[in-house]
């Protein structure tokens, strides 16, 4: 992080002001988890002509973690990604949901059909057939 806009005061003014503004990890939160964010990221990159001081809506508070899978799925990995699309986020969110809008369960409702009474999976006829 020692690059230019990275090093200079007006990055890191604007890093803490984002930092208090959004105090948690953006993506995490979206998936319905609590994790305090620790690093900001460019919305647009700043290597593919984002600007380097962006409003606060061009950034994104991250945990370590999120910011290094977002990198790595990103042009940030470098000429060996370059080409390929977006890679998806891999995952769910706490209700079940797919992270990744393109997948194809994204909002569906995934409800679990009810267990048949003939079932060998239904708790009270296996009670039954051990008893």
């Amino acid at each position: 992080m020692a690059d230019w806009p990275y090093n200079t005061a007006q990055w890191k003014r604007l890093r803490l002001l984002k930092l208090g503004a959004d105090p948690m990890c953006e993506p995490c939160v979206d998936a319905g988890r609590i994790t305090l964010a620790n690093t900001v990221d460019h919305v647009v990159p700043v290597s593919t002509g984002g600007p380097a001081f962006p409003s606060l809506d061009g950034l994104t508070s991250m945990c370590a973690s999120c910011h290094s899978q977002k990198t790595a799925r990103g042009v940030e990995a470098g000429a060996v990604r370059t080409t390929r699309k977006l890679q998806p986020r891999k995952g769910c969110d706490a209700n079940g949901n797919p992270l990744d809008p393109a997948h194809p369960w994204a909002g569906k409702s995934l409800r679990a059909a009810p267990l048949k009474t003939d079932s060998p999976l239904n708790p009270q006829l296996v009670s039954r057939r051990r008893g």
